[in-house]
């Protein structure tokens, strides 16, 4: 009502020219004020601030006049505003130096508005034209990463290939795990579940062929025993190829590496509070809420509460998760953020099978093996927890118009503390013939079947670690060639303290298609089952008979350390604007008690852009190397003494192109790579070593996002991997590793919702993943256990407000049985069903 009033006050003014400026500007302010006061709204506003070099400002305000709404650019002068509700409004640009710059927008439902290139002119010079250009853009898509280069680049300019997994596309797909998360991302593929145990407890990844845990938050290390939680995830980064020039050995894998980056504060108050529930189970609680507590200071917390059961007969995790994040900009110049994680997680140990090592496998795919997935072979009883804590501290200096001063520190303590146990095979055949063993006659036939010990321990085991780093980055020119530049230090120290008592073994687990009547005689030669913890008919176990076990076992308390010093330096050179090269060189010295070495790991890098911003070709050198620790051995003349080896490196030569098409409504990227792995040290006797070894892995890689109509977002993916040990320990040699994964890989997702008229809000989302077949073991000597392929698809239907959301979930619609591993079976869940609320403020 008050806004038709206005309307026809204007037009009965027509006339007047000086009042019908005085109301247009009134009606204005008053439906800008109307429209925030009357709702709120989950709309965002994101831009970039440059000045008239198409320099990036950093620290320019970036206000909604005579609103809350505001924010500061970041170092690469980008901005957000979030939870804006729609309408028009005056958007304010000041810094420092510069001129003012007022622009009217206006914000629809729902709606990412991002704005062009904001260019601010100096004080001294004529007042330019500024030109904003709005567009919806693609939900699933990111298009830079600071990072991956640890520079303020495009996606399109960036040589190395990386993916991108953002807070939106999760969000979609009713996210309450790390592992689904990671489905989104092409070449990417689980090989062990996340077991909790002390120094390696995360899950492990295989990427481009090669074994990866999650270490890197905000580019820092941040290390854990347990599964992310994604709470505060704003993006996961799968950067890809062997990336050791920025950031060394310990944090790496030749295939890529994982980044975690969280959410931040921001200058205006907003959040949601969101409760998921589901299949087994399944209670999730989340909360995001920011709030400005005073004139550039902000302060944003992120917490959930989980708790679900397993698909399986038993098993639990149930967790605990807080991180609050405060941003400080005590001027134009410096600001300070401070971002701290607190996770306690308590679990039992997921169903993993291990096949014996050193003998012939007596099953060779999921048909032979006859396991039976429901069961898990453990009990509510037997858990271990991982409290972890993470605390990053960085300060921003703009030391001038060309260069910016970052420094970092970053601490991490995971620990792992309660009983930990996992199936092991004990041997390959169990003869029901074989009198010499003492195992009596009585009609089972255990050879039709696997045999399996369960092994425990108790865990008590703390990893820390520490890193500071300081950067000098640059943005500057020499001559008409832009340089960007970033210069850097970098010191790292991990300690890993252990006080975990032995392993145990007790009790005996048949898996075959005999009949279990007698298995406990067969084994044992003893029927009393009482004399044993476990029960093997229902996999019960006792917390009081595992301490009892355990009392006796001996515990070695030790502690390792290594440090590694850095220094490390890249440049950006732009030599005409659609080419670029990159150079990059890291000198690393690493110390730990037993070893010392120092690695040099180069980096190049081509891109150019025949459509300058819209296609991309690129191609790369990239190096990563692994410090290799010292072993006794017999030296050339056969003389036992310690031995002490080059680091190993890993060198990728990849090509590829990078697609912005559409005004950025279709992005893509396409690469083909080339790794090769030299100087890896090989045991070809008893006691002897050599550093010999070679493995390559080559592949295709591909992926897509796009946004082809309003209301449509897509994030596809697809791979092709091929490895294989060409030089090697005799059991390996000429095989694929067990580490690479499946061949293929594919990946896609698709959500559309509803922009307008009477089912304005609702939605449809689909997609699913394809595995192809997986050679979890793969030896010469005892042969091959293959994982056939697999195909899973999801659903949802969802309705979204400005205020609040729903989404209905159902994965894994056919319930497909499948199953991951590493030389392992782990099994995975079938269909399940999730329910999501959230309401925004």
């Amino acid at each position: 009502m008050p806004t038709i009033f206005a309307q026809n006050l204007i037009v009965f003014n027509l006339n007047k020219r000086k009042m019908n400026r005085f109301l247009f500007s009134l009606l204005i302010i008053g439906i800008s004020v109307f429209s925030v006061n009357a709702q709120t709204g989950n709309s965002k506003i994101t831009g970039k601030v440059i000045d008239a070099n198409h320099n990036p400002v950093l620290g320019a305000n970036v206000t909604l006049i005579n609103t809350k709404f505001g924010n500061v650019t970041n170092e690469e002068g980008d901005f957000q505003l979030l939870n804006v509700p729609t309408g028009p409004y005056s958007l304010k640009v000041s810094y420092v130096g510069f001129q003012n710059y007022t622009q009217e927008i206006s914000v629809n439902y729902n709606e990412e508005l991002e704005l062009g290139n904001i260019v601010l002119s100096h004080n001294e010079e004529s007042l330019q034209t500024v030109l904003i250009e709005g567009n919806k853009v693609n939900k699933f898509s990111r298009e830079k990463s600071f990072y991956v280069s640890k520079l303020p680049l495009k996606d399109i300019e960036n040589p190395q290939v990386y993916n991108t997994i953002t807070s939106e596309l999760m969000e979609s797909q009713v996210i309450t795990n790390f592992d689904d998360a990671l489905k989104n991302a092409p070449g990417i593929y689980k090989l062990w579940e996340s077991t909790g145990r002390g120094n390696d407890g995360a899950g492990y990844y295989s990427i481009r062929g090669f074994a990866v845990q999650p270490s890197l938050t905000n580019g820092l290390p941040a290390l854990t025993n347990g599964s992310p939680d994604p709470a505060n995830i704003e993006r996961i980064e799968i950067m890809k190829g062997p990336s050791g020039t920025l950031y060394g050995s310990s944090l790496i894998s030749y295939g890529g590496l994982i980044n975690i980056v969280t959410k931040q504060p921001y200058n205006s108050f907003g959040g949601n509070v969101s409760y998921t529930t589901g299949s087994y189970g399944l209670n999730r609680i989340t909360a995001d809420i920011n709030a400005p507590l005073k004139e550039g200071v902000a302060l944003r917390v992120n917490t959930a509460y989980h708790t679900q059961n397993s698909f399986q007969d038993a098993g639990f995790r149930k967790s605990f998760y807080i991180a609050p994040s405060l941003s400080y900009k005590v001027n134009d110049k410096l600001s300070f953020l401070i971002n701290t994680e607190f996770y306690n997680g308590e679990s039992t140990n997921p169903t993993m099978l291990f096949f014996d090592r050193g003998h012939e496998l007596a099953v060779h795919n999921m048909d032979e093996f006859a396991y039976d997935n429901k069961k898990s072979y453990t009990s509510d009883d037997i858990t271990i927890e991982n409290p972890t804590y993470s605390l990053q501290g960085q300060m921003n200096y703009k030391i001038s118009n060309e260069w910016t001063s970052q420094t970092a520190i970053s601490r991490s303590v995971s620990k792992s503390n309660g009983l930990y146990s996992y199936l092991y095979e004990t041997t390959s055949n169990f003869s029901t013939t074989d009198e010499e063993n003492g195992y009596p006659v009585n009609g089972v036939l255990l050879d039709e079947g696997v045999v399996f010990s369960r092994l425990m321990n108790h865990q008590n085991s703390t990893s820390l670690a520490t890193d500071i780093q300081q950067n000098f980055i640059g943005d500057f020119k020499i001559g008409n060639m832009r340089n960007r530049v970033v210069a850097g230090l970098d010191y790292l120290q991990r300690e890993v303290r252990n006080s975990s008592s032995d392993y145990v073994s007790n009790g005996l687990i048949y898996i075959g298609n005999a009949s279990q009547a007698n298995i406990n005689n067969a084994v044992y030669g003893n029927s009393n089952e009482s004399a044993y913890i476990s029960n093997y008919d229902t996999g019960i176990l006792s917390e009081n008979g595992i301490d009892d076990l355990l009392s006796s076992s001996p515990v070695t308390p030790t502690k390792v350390k290594q440090e590694t010093y850095s220094a490390y330096v890249s440049d950006v050179l732009n030599i005409l604007p659609e080419l670029s090269v990159m150079a990059s060189l890291r000198i690393d010295q690493f110390e730990s008690d037993e070893n010392s070495q120092t690695a040099l790991s180069p980096k190049f890098g081509l891109v150019y852009q025949p459509i300058l911003n819209k296609v991309s070709l690129f191609a790369n050198y990239m190096n990563g190397f692994s410090n290799v620790d010292p072993v006794v051995g017999m030296d050339n003349e056969g003389i036992s003494r310690t031995l002490e080896f080059d680091p190993e490196h890993a060198e990728q030569l990849e090509v590829g192109t990078k697609l912005n098409l559409i005004n950025r409504k279709l992005s893509a990227t396409l690469s083909y790579y080339d790794i090769q792995v030299k100087n890896i040290v090989v045991q070809t006797g008893v006691g002897v070593y050599n550093q010999g070894g070679e493995q390559y892995s080559k592949g295709f890689e591909a992926y897509l996002t796009a946004n082809p109509v309003d209301g449509l977002n897509i994030n596809a993916g697809y791979s092709y991997n091929d490895s294989k040990l060409e030089k090697g320990a005799a059991d390996f040699e000429g095989k694929r590793p067990e580490s690479a994964g499946p061949k293929n890989l594919a990946n896609i997702w698709a959500t559309y919702q509803v922009m307008q008229g009477s089912l304005e809000g609702f939605g449809l989302g689909f997609g699913g993943n394809h595995v192809g077949e997986n050679l979890i073991f793969n030896r010469n000597l005892a042969g091959t256990f293959t994982i056939d392929s697999y195909t899973t698809l999801d659903a949802s239907l969802f309705y979204k407000t400005d205020k609040f959301g729903i989404t209905l979930k159902l994965n894994n619609l056919a319930d497909k049985e499948y199953y991951t591993g590493w030389s392992t079976v782990n099994p995975q869940i079938g269909r399940n069903l999730t329910a999501n609320f959230t309401y925004k403020f």
